[in-house]
């Protein structure tokens, strides 16, 4: 009987230390599933485009899970996932000599752009996140005409009226992934 007893109590102490140690350790496990890799370089052109670094991270995260050399089979590159037409009408935009589409591999370059183009697409729609990830995602135009025909109001609570559901997903995960690093890297 004290035998087993022992053993409980064993069991309970031994659960009890994994508990504390999971508790305690939370934040580390966190940051091995959300990185924040290229930190350096995402705080200076969110800082530089008026964007929180945070989010600009759960973008990179969402898009390529902080892969370089990712590439959808739309074409999109890159960290953040640019297409190369809207690579190279961002590097005219901001005086980017010599632009070629390869540079969006470059972790510098990708970020450059893809914060200026994030924060162009708020200026274009009144600082509205969800609509601003919408269009980063889905394109301008259609946001444009989606709000204009009225298919959806650009609100967060009626995000499923947006015609595209990749584009549904993308927000709804970016949004979901900017809490945790919210959380996690505070």
């Amino acid at each position: 009987m004290k035998i087993a007893l022992l053993g409980r109590i064993i069991y309970l102490v031994v659960f009890l230390l994994f508990l504390y140690l999971f508790i305690t350790q939370a934040n580390y496990i966190l940051r091995f599933v959300y990185p924040f890799h290229y930190r350096d370089i995402i705080a200076m052109e969110a800082h530089k485009n008026e964007l929180e670094p945070l989010l600009v991270a759960a973008v990179v995260w969402v898009e390529s899970s902080f892969n370089k050399e990712a590439e959808s089979f739309k074409g999109a590159r890159g960290l953040m996932q640019i297409m190369p037409e809207t690579g190279f009408w961002v590097a005219e935009q901001i005086g980017l000599e010599d632009f070629t589409e390869d540079q969006l591999y470059d972790p510098q370059i990708n970020i450059m752009i893809g914060t200026w183009y994030l924060r162009d697409l708020y200026r274009q729609f009144d600082g509205n996140t969800c609509v601003a990830l919408a269009a980063y995602n889905g394109g301008r135009g259609h946001v444009r005409r989606w709000l204009q025909n009225g298919l959806w109001d650009g609100s967060r609570d009626r995000l499923e009226n947006i015609p595209f559901a990749e584009t549904r997903l993308f927000v709804l995960r970016v949004e979901q992934t900017y809490r945790r690093y919210k959380q996690i890297y505070k």
